[in-house]
């Protein structure tokens, strides 16, 4: 017991002082855990010692993929099958066969060179979405296709695990006393097992029938258990019944021969569209965290830097070629699927590296002999080597994106003109509204980051302004202390929001316009400040309604009434909602949201239906809004 609590003390120790440093340096957490054990293995009484925590830190993998499975609805990843499959698929593949035909060459077994393939396709999720989020590149093109990429390869990392077993040398066949065959399994004690001995028809039907049992209970015990549970109104249940459901899965999988991470995250994925998913992520996430740093501080402090002293040169050499390698297929990949110049470079460097689920795969390749223990560790070296590289490659990144700006402005255009509209961007829906407003008889002051659409629009006569809208300054500049009216127009989520909540603490008196994704960047805006807001789609989808219903018997001037009474009430009722919404929280949870759609669903259904028995049209040209339909609440329009 004391053993285990002073090992705790130098791992926690080691991670609390180099992971905040690491991420200060702007290396990120993972290399700052890796770090801390490195300096944890040139401990003797303790370095020695960190195979006794591997088994206990591969929990927080499992805990891991089963977050992944969460976030993994099988809806959204058949909305994203062009790129998942497509770029990330492809590059897998390619990068996979590549470094496969070049650890052949260095007189690697095939067994061996498909495993350390596979293991170095992967990148580092964990280290290039947190770069990429705090450089505010994860909504750009290429943001989102490093996104996919490191999606894909979150996935692939099942299979991959799955078929490492069947790449392991087969054991050499000896017999017993009796002439019998011997297995090698004989001479080992294990734990229980609920195939061993058993046929394999048996083996089969009791795995599937395992598979099969984590769905249906996924699928159906879940709800029962979570309102059980919620009777007794003690937040720590729900933490056990968290992580009751991650082991007992786990061991589960571990009882039939298959690994805990599939089974896992196969649970995630089935848990992925219910409506307890947000409070699965939130009781896990802390667990997943630590599990996972003390994962990485064990990895770390395993490493062999022997190895590296031994021969640096061949070390860094084998880094560099795994980076250019990489990097040649990812190019490739972002040529053949339509990237800027700038996407492309993002694309490329972000994701040249090795990646976390890398350790796992070397780790587990070892344990299933797959790959000797010298490979094991010269693998592990490459990986950990090219993780550091990366902040050194986002560095290249920056670089190359200020000699692109060199051949455009560096700084916004100074803004001399004053209007009574200022418009935040001008991509489609805004170029409408600035259209719409000027052709009208009013001035406007446009202004976009984009300096492509600048351009473009001054090519057709138009005037715009290159300004980030969502600077304070832009907008001082563009006389937001004089305008009437603003209209966000912008096309980032985070960036809509913020420009209203800005203009709004700097003119209570000022009219907002703001563009919506959907309903929950709605009622975000809502609070925010906004007076009209607009959802993408809602008008257009409101009228392919009326449409279908003159399709179904209605005359023009039905199916108008139904469409302007929808769509006032709809107003009113979003407006109702953004009260009761509360940001990070499902819907489904919030059982005062709830109530009231249900109330204001009703509301609606009676309201279509009197429209229906009372609509009486007042001859040929009748405007269906001036038929005494108001608007019950102020400017929402989604």
């Amino acid at each position: 017991m004391q053993s285990f609590l002073f090992q705790a003390t130098i791992y926690l120790g080691a991670a609390v002082i180099a992971v905040p440093l690491s991420a200060r340096l702007g290396l990120g957490s993972v290399l700052g855990y890796l770090l801390a054990g490195v300096a944890v293995g040139f401990i003797p009484a303790i370095g020695s010692h960190a195979h006794e925590l591997q088994h206990f830190a591969e929990f927080g993998v499992v805990v891991m993929l089963f977050l992944i499975g969460l976030e993994l609805e099988p809806r959204s990843l058949w909305d994203m099958r062009d790129r998942l499959i497509g770029l990330g698929g492809l590059q897998i593949a390619l990068t996979t066969l590549l470094l496969f035909l070049t650890v052949m060459a260095l007189e690697q077994p095939w067994q061996a060179a498909l495993a350390i393939g596979m293991t170095l396709a992967l990148s580092s999720t964990a280290i290039v979405l947190q770069t990429i989020t705090e450089k505010g590149l994860v909504r750009t093109a290429g943001g989102r296709s490093v996104f996919s990429v490191l999606l894909t390869q979150d996935i692939a990392v099942i299979p991959f695990l799955a078929l490492l077993p069947l790449l392991a040398a087969p054991a050499p066949i000896t017999l017993n006393a009796d002439g019998s065959m011997a297995r090698a399994a004989d001479d080992i004690s294990h734990g229980l097992s609920l195939t061993e001995g058993l046929p394999g028809w048996s083996v089969t039907l009791i795995t599937l029938g395992a598979v099969a049992a984590v769905i249906l209970a996924g699928r159906h015990l879940t709800r029962p258990v979570f309102r059980y549970i919620s009777h007794a109104k003690l937040p720590e249940l729900y933490t056990a019944l968290a992580l009751l459901m991650v082991v007992s899965i786990a061991v589960l999988m571990e009882l039939v021969g298959l690994s805990p991470a599939l089974g896992t995250f196969l649970a995630g994925v089935v848990l992925a569209g219910s409506e307890f998913r947000h409070q699965l992520e939130n009781d896990l996430a802390p667990f997943k965290g630590l599990l996972l740093g003390l994962f990485f501080i064990t990895v770390g402090a395993g490493i062999d830097f022997a190895v590296l002293t031994a021969d640096p040169f061949r070390i860094i050499a084998m880094t560099l070629l795994l980076i250019a390698v990489k990097a040649l297929v990812l190019y490739g990949l972002a040529w053949a699927f339509p990237h800027s110049r700038r996407d492309r470079r993002l694309f490329t460097l972000s994701l040249a590296q090795a990646g976390e689920f890398g350790f796992v795969m070397a780790s587990f390749s070892l344990a299933q002999g797959v790959i000797t223990p010298k490979t094991a560790q010269t693998l592990l070296l490459i990986i950990a080597l090219s993780m550091m590289a990366t902040p050194l490659l986002f560095l290249l990144f920056d670089w190359l994106d200020r000699r692109s700006e060199a051949q455009t402005p560096t700084e916004h255009d100074e803004i001399d003109d004053q209007g009574a509209v200022i418009v935040a961007g001008i991509g489609r829906f805004g170029q409408v509204v600035n259209r719409v407003v000027r052709h009208a008889g009013f001035r406007t002051v446009v202004i976009d980051n984009n300096f492509a659409a600048i351009q473009t629009i001054r090519r057709f006569g138009g005037k715009a302004y290159f300004g980030d809208p969502s600077r304070p300054d832009t907008l001082k500049s563009a006389g937001i202390d004089t305008a009437k009216v603003l209209v966000v127009a912008l096309g980032e989520r985070d960036l809509v929001v913020n420009v209203v909540r800005y203009a709004r603490r700097l003119r209570p008196d000022l009219s907002i316009i703001a563009r919506a994704h959907d309903r929950a960047h709605v009622y975000e805006i809502y609070q925010a400040g906004a007076d009209h807001i607009v959802r993408e789609l809602f008008d257009s989808s409101l009228r392919a309604g009326r449409y279908a219903l003159e399709d179904l018997g209605l005359t023009e001037y039905e199916a108008a009434q139904v469409e302007q009474t929808y769509y006032h009430h709809d107003r009113y009722m979003v407006k109702e909602l953004a009260t009761l919404w509360k940001p990070g929280v499902a819907v489904s949870m919030v059982p005062e949201y709830v109530a009231r759609a249900r109330e204001l669903d009703s509301e609606l259904e009676t309201a279509l239906m009197e429209v229906l028995d009372h609509a009486a049209p007042r001859g040929p040209g009748a405007d269906p809004e001036d038929v005494g339909f108001q608007s019950k609440g102020p400017g929402i329009t989604g």
